[in-house]
């Protein structure tokens, strides 16, 4: 008895090792020797670029068989021209893409040139959930969420197109405060905003979070801007006294359009994706390399030294909240559809 339990035992050792040599073994032979490519949906030099070259560098070194990696920009039509091909790219593993969810929404609006289905993206995580503000230049003469809410002419704020935060935030916050404001929208990226606002072109732009706003790649604008509104349930620490949108909003129905357009999408507002169809096992190892990547001590500094906010989303939660979006009520639907889509 004694012996037929320790074989038994052995047998189940044996088992678990087998399987512990088998998967990697395989693993290592398809990526080894192979390049894994993030299509980053938006302009060189924004902080969508910034996260994913900065993650990148590190990924291949928590993959089996340690791929390299490289990384394109794709963009055009507020992201959409990064979120379609990625849509169409071969589901074979080595491609990830970097986009805002907010696109996701947009699907459910009718936003046209939208060729994806957003639930059947393969989720890998987001780096961080945001806390969207609204900035602005001390050039535009408005210092605090009082004065811009009286303001006798609209302030230019900068935006990519429907579907990206910096363009949802303007427009959502336009119908539910009654903020006056022109949104100028075609901008590539964040580096692009970043210059018309040293231009004098923009007075601010919104969908920016306050992670980003206080990292290295946007320390010298914040010295010359105003944070004046925060789009979050609750203060953040580090700005405690900036107003919250949602408690200046006078209906049930406008709090309702803040929590789902700006509260729900910050924490998606930079997804990592892969094509649909990639195989559950190389999305398991995908998804398995990007925390790991994240928890990456070299990783950290690196990110730590660009000031890049660290809050990770799991893949599991962005392929929850974006199959979300799709079961709104249609009443809140075509609100949001109003809004963020108006008719030219």
């Amino acid at each position: 008895m004694k012996y037929e339990a320790n074989s038994t035992l052995l047998s189940i050792v044996l088992g678990l090792v087998l399987c512990l040599v088998v998967v990697p073994s395989w693993a290592e032979e398809f990526y080894g020797n192979k390049s894994i490519r993030f299509i980053v949906a938006y302009s060189a030099g924004g902080n969508y670029d910034i996260y994913t070259r900065s993650i990148a560098r590190h990924f291949g070194k928590h993959i089996p068989g340690h791929p390299s990696t490289i990384v394109e920009n794709k963009t055009g039509a507020g992201g959409l021209v990064g979120v379609n091909f990625l849509y169409q790219a071969k589901p074979d593993g080595l491609t990830v893409g970097n986009w805002n969810a907010a696109l996701a929404l947009q699907q459910y609006l009718g936003l046209s040139g939208v060729e994806f289905d957003a639930p059947k993206f393969e989720s890998i995580g987001a780096p961080s959930r945001q806390s969207a503000t609204c900035g602005l230049t001390k050039a535009s003469g408005i210092t605090s969420l009082e004065q811009w809410m009286t303001a006798k002419r609209p302030l230019k704020l900068g935006g990519f197109g429907p579907g990206s935060a910096p363009s949802d935030m303007a427009r959502i916050l336009s119908a539910t405060l009654g903020l006056p404001i022109q949104l100028v929208e075609g901008y590539k990226g964040g580096a692009d905003v970043r210059l018309a606002l040293d231009s004098g072109e923009l007075e601010g732009m919104c969908g920016i979070a306050w992670e980003i706003f206080r990292s290295a790649t946007w320390r010298k604008q914040l010295e010359s801007m105003t944070v004046v509104l925060l789009a979050m349930p609750k203060a953040h620490p580090e700005i405690p006294k900036v107003p919250l949108a949602i408690n200046f909003a006078k209906s049930d129905e406008a709090r309702q359009l803040i929590r789902v357009a700006l509260h729900d999408v910050s924490k998606v507002v930079q997804i990592y994706t892969a094509p649909p169809g990639t195989p559950k096992d190389r999305v398991k190892i995908l998804r398995n390399a990007f925390q790991e990547t994240l928890k990456d001590p070299e990783f950290q500094a690196e990110a730590n030294k660009a000031q890049l906010d660290l809050d990770p989303v799991s893949g599991e939660e962005v392929a929850e909240i974006i199959s979300g979006f799709g079961q709104l009520p249609p009443s809140l639907l075509n609100k949001l559809k109003d809004i963020l889509l108006p008719k030219k």
